[in-house]
């Protein structure tokens, strides 16, 4: 049965996804005037855009046209980019809920903005607001720039001037910032960032992002054991399982996820 947000948190998590769908989406300028630089037309450009919906993939597919690189060569890299994405949706299903065609629509707009928000909330319902105020609105403002991206190319000139990767980079990290409180967040942290640094310069671009998420999973895995089990529920994590008790002594367990 699924609980409806209270409204201050509800409204929160809209804010949180509005402001981060307008900071995400107006990047996608970018991509619509390299994709026609690239030589890729029009209407590929929209129609990959519309349909991958990863930034990450359509910059890394993009990327290797523009380099002269083999159709083989773009597909896959862009494929090892996307990978991720099916570990945001290990994340977020138990959230969502969803079932027929709704699981199909959650499915296209799981994407790395999308996950922060909904998982940045203190409740489930609220993340639920998070995650499809972010994903939908993300996906119409970034094509929506797309297309003018595509329509302007080269007058708009390099959108990086602009600002506009930045402000999408604060946005997310100001969403992950209150993630890493606690302490076993950080070591993740830095085991990802060292990853991923010392992969960068030598392996195809796709393989720093999985490292880092091998990271997390191989600490998830070691540090409980280590401890001699699982860890007790982080009390600074509003994701926790909390037990409450009422004034007849009537315990109620709030599986909140």
């Amino acid at each position: 049965m699924k609980v409806l947000p209270t409204q201050p948190a509800a409204r929160a998590a809209a804010r949180q996804g509005v402001s981060v769908a307008v900071a995400t989406g107006l990047y996608g300028v970018s991509f619509g005037a390299l994709s026609v630089a690239a030589g890729i037309g029009l209407a590929p450009t929209m129609a990959l855009s519309l349909l991958m919906f990863s930034g990450g993939s359509q910059f890394a597919l993009v990327g290797v046209v523009g380099a002269a690189g083999t159709p083989l060569a773009a597909i896959a890299t862009a494929t090892l980019l996307g990978l991720r994405n099916a570990l945001y949706g290990a994340v977020v299903s138990p959230l969502l809920e969803v079932r027929g065609w709704r699981r199909l629509a959650a499915a296209q707009v799981t994407i790395d903005e999308s996950t922060a928000v909904a998982v940045a909330q203190p409740e489930p319902a609220a993340s639920r607001v998070g995650f499809w105020v972010t994903g939908v609105g993300v996906f119409v403002v970034w094509n929506t720039f797309v297309l003018l991206g595509a329509l302007a190319g080269d007058a708009l000139g390099d959108p990086r001037a602009w600002g506009l990767d930045a402000a999408a980079a604060a946005a997310f990290l100001a969403l992950v910032w209150p993630r890493l409180a606690p302490r076993r967040a950080q070591v993740v942290a830095g085991l990802a960032v060292a990853a991923t640094a010392a992969l960068v310069p030598f392996v195809p671009p796709g393989i720093p992002v999985l490292a880092a998420a091998a990271v997390a999973m191989v600490v998830g895995l070691v540090v409980p054991a280590a401890a001699g089990g699982a860890p007790a529920a982080d009390a600074d994590d509003p994701h926790s399982t909390t037990d409450t008790t009422d004034t007849n002594g009537t315990t109620d367990r709030e599986a909140v996820r």
